[in-house]
């Protein structure tokens, strides 16, 4: 089954299990959208989220920014933080230290050239250090510590190569290292491809990743295609997906859409082909065993959705 087929059957059988559905509010950037967030974490004792901002009518000109945690879905500016050159953060926690990815687009003559993931690392907030840059044209690497203490690396190749090869416009690939200073572009760009995760003309990437009890992985991450509709306009259609991962076998288990951009609330889009674009942040465990969902809602604003816990077996 495609994934509009199963992206129409989830929302016609599964909107009764979005317990919560909001929209986070952020404070301090008046003027500028915040979306495409990590997840919220808590760090020294405080809350923060790390968001995408950047003015409605702008494209590719945005900054990472640090809030902290004010209220109930509300955010503030930390005032005189780091601001960073980046979209779409994401953040990790490996062997005690802060990982803080982002995408690097780079332009020449106001165009833009090409885009790069970007990592830093520390266990002071105030002084994330920069040390390493992905492979040019990939976005979507993420990073997780394994229960023998390596660190696991999921790529996001998207390129022609891919296209003829695969009939998917993107992969999923993965592959281990001992330390943070083995990951290099060649390393992340030489990564294995896991089959079976996307069909003909899809694309996606993982976009937080989870150490289970068991020892693979769950991924929270986003699969997506194109859509024409009546009036010419082709939508780039984004949905939030979550599977279990074996590091060993390569196989993947228990996919399925745990969102839709239907689940949260209403809100502009940043241009009329992201009007069904979700794109996911993350997942965050509540006491009562259900999960909050985030997710960027059509590159204008973030939400929150709680949902049921979507892997087979607890987060370790």
């Amino acid at each position: 089954m495609s994934i509009k087929s199963k992206k129409n059957q989830f929302e016609a059988d599964k909107m009764n299990k979005i317990y919560e559905s909001v929209i986070l509010s952020f404070h301090g950037v008046e003027g500028f959208d915040v979306y495409n967030c990590s997840i919220p974490f808590t760090w020294r004792g405080k809350e923060y989220i790390y968001g995408r901002v950047e003015k409605r009518e702008e494209w590719a000109r945005s900054w990472v920014r640090l809030f902290e945690k004010t209220g109930r879905d509300e955010y503030s500016l930390v005032k005189d933080h780091m601001i960073y050159q980046l979209e779409d953060p994401y953040i990790s926690i490996i062997k005690g230290e802060m990982i803080l990815g982002g995408t690097h687009v780079r332009k020449r003559s106001g165009k833009i050239d090409t885009y790069y993931g970007y990592f830093y690392k520390g266990t002071d907030l105030n002084d994330l250090v920069y040390f390493t840059t992905g492979p040019d044209y990939m976005k979507d690497i993420r990073l997780v510590e394994l229960l023998d203490g390596k660190i696991g690396v999921f790529s996001r190749p998207r390129n022609e190569e891919i296209k003829k090869k695969y009939g998917c416009d993107a992969m999923i690939g993965f592959t281990v290292i001992e330390t943070l200073d083995d990951l290099t572009d060649e390393v992340i760009q030489n990564a294995a491809p896991i089959a079976g995760i996307f069909d003909m003309d899809e694309w996606g990437g993982c976009n937080q990743v989870y150490l289970l009890e068991d020892g693979n992985i769950g991924i929270i991450g986003h699969q997506s295609y194109k859509e024409a509709v009546e009036d010419g306009e082709e939508l780039a259609v984004y949905v939030n997906v979550s599977f279990e991962f074996n590091p060993v076998t390569f196989k993947i288990k228990n996919k399925k859409i745990i969102g839709t951009r239907a689940c949260y609330p209403y809100a502009p889009a940043k241009v009329p082909s992201l009007v069904d674009c979700t794109f996911t942040s993350g997942i965050v465990m509540r006491e009562d065993g259900k999960a909050d969902l985030y997710g960027g809602i059509g590159d204008s604003m973030e939400g929150r959705i709680a949902i049921d816990y979507p892997f087979s077996v607890p987060l370790k």
